[in-house]
C-alpha cells in the first residue's frame, strides 16, 4: 500500500497521535515559560542564586521517571526550563545600562522598570528561548510514547516493531512538521520583538 493511502486509512489515530503530541509539546512549554520566566527574573535580581538555579534545571533533566502522560510532561518542562530560564535573564542582563539608569531616574520603582522597560526590550531574547524549548519539547516528545504517554511516537515505536517504515514516518514526517511550524512561526515574533530594542 502507497505511503498518501496509508495516511488516508488511518487519518483519525494519526490526527488524535498529533493532537496528544501537541498537547504534549505545548502543554509542557507552557509550564516551563510560567517558571522559567520568573526564575530568570529573579536570577536578575538575585546574582548569587544563578549558579544553584540553572545548575538545577541541568539536574533535573536526568531525574525524571515513571509512567503515562503525567511524568512525560515533567520530564519536558525539565527539558525546556533550562533554555528559557537563561534566555530571560540574558535578555534582563544585556540591557544597555543607562536605560535602566534613565528609568530609575524618572523614578519608577523596580517592579515598574520590569514590567515597562526590561520585559519589554528582552522579550525577543526571551522568545528566542520558547522557541528553542518549544522545538526541543516536539522532538522529545516523540520519545514520551515509550512511557505510555501517547503522541505521535507511538507510530515510531510500532513501526519499529513492526520493521515497518510507513508506520515509523507517519509519525517522524508529522513530528517534523509541527516543529518546523513552532519554529518558523515562533522565529517571526523573535525577530519582531527583537526589533524594540534597536
Amino acid at each position: 500500500m502507497a505511503f498518501v493511502e496509508y495516511l488516508v486509512r488511518i487519518r483519525g489515530d494519526l490526527l488524535l497521535r498529533t493532537w496528544e503530541h501537541l498537547l504534549l509539546a505545548v502543554g509542557s512549554t507552557a509550564i516551563a515559560v510560567a517558571i522559567g520566566v520568573p526564575l530568570g527574573i529573579l536570577l536578575t535580581r538575585r546574582a548569587p542564586l544563578r549558579a544553584g538555579i540553572l545548575g538545577s534545571a541541568n539536574v533535573l533533566q536526568t531525574i525524571v521517571g515513571g509512567v503515562g502522560a503525567r511524568p512525560a510532561i515533567v520530564a519536558l518542562v525539565a527539558y525546556a526550563l533550562l533554555p528559557i530560564i537563561r534566555n530571560t535573564y540574558e535578555g534582563i542582563r544585556s540591557i544597555d545600562p543607562a536605560v535602566r539608569e534613565a528609568a530609575i531616574a524618572m523614578g519608577m520603582t523596580d517592579r515598574q522598570l520590569l514590567r515597562r522597560v526590561e520585559l519589554p526590550l528582552a522579550l525577543g531574547v526571551i522568545m528566542g528561548g520558547v522557541r528553542l524549548a518549544t522545538v526541543i519539547g516536539i522532538g522529545v516528545a516523540t520519545v514520551a510514547a515509550a512511557i505510555g504517554a501517547g503522541g505521535l511516537g507511538v507510530f515510531i515505536f510500532q513501526g519499529l516493531a513492526m520493521v515497518d517504515n510507513r508506520v515509523i514516518l507517519a509519525g517522524a514526517i508529522p513530528a517534523a512538521l509541527l516543529a518546523l511550524a513552532a519554529d518558523g512561526g515562533l522565529g517571526i515574533l523573535e525577530r519582531r520583538w527583537s526589533r524594540w530594542r534597536v
